[in-house]
């Protein structure tokens, strides 16, 4: 089996032989993010320029995809349907580690041994299935560390950890701080990660109970860093604003604050000049609370990913105007935590989508009046959708028809009118959630949604109940049985109004009509709100 695979991996060009070896850095069995491994990547100079305005990102990408094709790495699927992820089979992680071996490509430690010889220059480490019992785990001993450009720690192997000033040509650095025995105030400084010069790479991670972590100004020195992904609740220095060579800037699991950065527990407003970071590409959950930082985006022109919440309204206005410079913009998310519900009317008056558009999603409070009037045609590449509005016709259903790309669609919305799906436009939409008010106003009509494998309803039974009442008893008609392609449903039922008897019936009937279905969907999921005393009628 390794013979015949080590022919697939002598039949790659040489840029894709370096970065498969380069999965060697990863446990088996292991579920590696697609951006993580792509920014490694180009942390390592494994990934060269491309075409005229592609980015190093997209042409890691390619590379992404052509190992994928060639079935040298597994996908992973995210909810969506999209592949988020990675995974590469046992018999491909030995031919890796096989080759790693030879050419000294990767060193793996498991905590076996507490040093690492000179024999051959350690290149890449990945430290590796440390010992749990505390004190038993701890740092190796390097005879020589002068071409260590990539160090990885898992699970609880960051004790295995030697001092970050014992490298000096470092590149990556990604440490896994779950179980660290000390909170980073042992053997290893914070501080220290100013002397990492050559750092492109930095991502830090650890588990959900673990303390609040705080970067030192020394973060500052770091001129050539591209990319930096911290764990949530991290505190970033103002110092962050001197990395100019900032490429991606991501917090996972929490906003990370740009209306004031905290240092050392207190509160201090950003400096002047975070605009400079003008080659950030991927900018993800910033919550904003001025107007000056959602204009110093006005700079960013190359940021492809924005993830944006308002702490306050009054911002829109300008964050169109700095979406109107962003024309390679790919990914929009916004959201709202303010008094009151934001109103996004202007961006769908003034703001023209640039034809790279992929990914358009608008979350909890913010919310458009009416559907947008872009140019669906003009939106090639959006594949996509979430958006709350307030109104939907029949004419607005029919612009989302026509977006030729459209794949995911969530559509959220007070409507008051009958929506029906026909069989023009939706021609590639394989996921579509909409949130109603009653069964009637969407009717799937023959030829619908050829390709739709899951529909997501939000129904409130009062309205049902009442139409129920008008078809003798029928308490679901939303044509279902016209979508072809039909694989799962996702039903969330609202039961103000009713009682629990007569939930049960709508659930059941609902049931049934799932059942009858010509697929016979392998699964359905129906959800109720809020559980409700026997025979009692729910009311605000």
């Amino acid at each position: 089996m390794i013979r015949i695979l080590s022919f697939s991996y002598y039949d790659l060009p040489s840029h894709l032989k370096t970065c498969l070896l380069y999965l060697g850095m990863f446990p088996e069995d292991s579920e590696i993010m697609k951006h993580q491994l792509i920014w490694m990547w180009i942390a390592e100079s494994f990934v060269q320029c491309g075409k005229e305005n592609t980015s190093l990102f997209e042409v890691g990408e390619t590379y992404f995809n052509e190992l994928l094709n060639k079935s040298l790495i597994q996908p992973v699927y995210d909810r969506f349907g999209s592949v988020h992820a990675c995974r590469v089979h046992d018999s491909v992680l030995d031919l890796i580690c096989s080759l790693s071996s030879e050419e000294n490509f990767v060193t793996i430690v498991n905590g076996t041994n507490d040093t690492i010889s000179t024999e051959g220059n350690v290149r890449r480490l990945s430290l590796q299935n440390a010992r749990k019992e505390e004190g038993q785990a701890r740092p190796i001993r390097f005879e020589s560390t002068g071409h260590v450009r990539s160090v990885v720690t898992f699970a609880l192997a960051i004790n295995l950890m030697p001092q970050f000033s014992s490298f000096v040509v470092l590149r990556v650095l990604d440490l896994d701080l779950e179980g660290y025995y000390g909170r980073m105030k042992g053997h290893l400084n914070l501080q220290e990660l100013g002397s990492l010069l050559h750092l492109r790479y930095l991502r830090l991670s650890q588990g959900g109970n673990a303390d609040e972590l705080t970067l030192p100004e020394e973060i500052g020195k770091l001129q050539f860093l591209k990319v930096l992904d911290l764990p949530r609740d991290t505190r970033l220095p103002s110092s962050v604003i001197k990395l100019t060579r900032l490429m991606c800037l991501r917090i996972n699991g929490k906003l990370t604050r740009l209306m004031c950065l905290r240092i050392n527990g207190g509160r201090f407003q950003p400096p002047d000049g975070f605009g400079n970071l003008r080659s950030m590409e991927v900018l993800s959950k910033i919550k904003v609370g001025s107007v000056s930082i959602v204009k110093e985006l006005d700079n960013m022109h190359r940021l492809r990913e924005l993830n944006i919440k308002f702490e306050c309204s009054g911002l829109v206005e300008s964050l169109v105007e700095s979406l109107g410079k962003m024309q390679k913009i790919q990914r929009v998310e916004i959201s709202a935590k303010c008094e009151r519900e934001v109103s996004m009317d202007l961006l769908g008056e003034l703001w023209v989508p640039p034809a790279s558009l992929q990914e358009f999603i608008m979350k909890k409070g913010v919310r458009l009046s009416i559907q947008p009037a872009w140019n669906p045609y003009h939106m090639s590449q959006l594949f996509k959708l979430h958006i709350s509005v307030g109104e939907v016709g029949q004419e607005d259903l029919k612009f989302l028809g026509r977006l030729p790309a459209l794949r995911m669609l969530e559509l959220v919305s007070n409507n008051q009118r009958p929506l029906l799906v026909g069989a023009e436009g939706f021609r590639c939409l394989e996921r579509v959630v909409l949130c109603s008010v009653s069964p009637s106003q969407i009717l799937f009509q023959p030829g619908a949604l050829p390709k739709a494998e899951l529909v997501g309803l939000d129904i409130g039974l009062r309205a049902a109940k009442e139409e129920a009442a008008d078809k003798s008893g029928d308490w679901f008609d939303l044509g279902m049985e016209n979508l072809p392609s039909l694989r799962r449903v996702i039903v969330k039922f609202f039961r103000w109004g009713v009682t629990v008897g007569e939930a049960k019936q709508a659930e059941a009937a609902l049931e049934n009509a799932l059942r009858a279905h010509p697929n016979r969907p392998f699964f359905f999921s129906i959800r109720f709100d809020e559980d409700i005393p026997e025979g009692s009628t729910v009311r605000h």
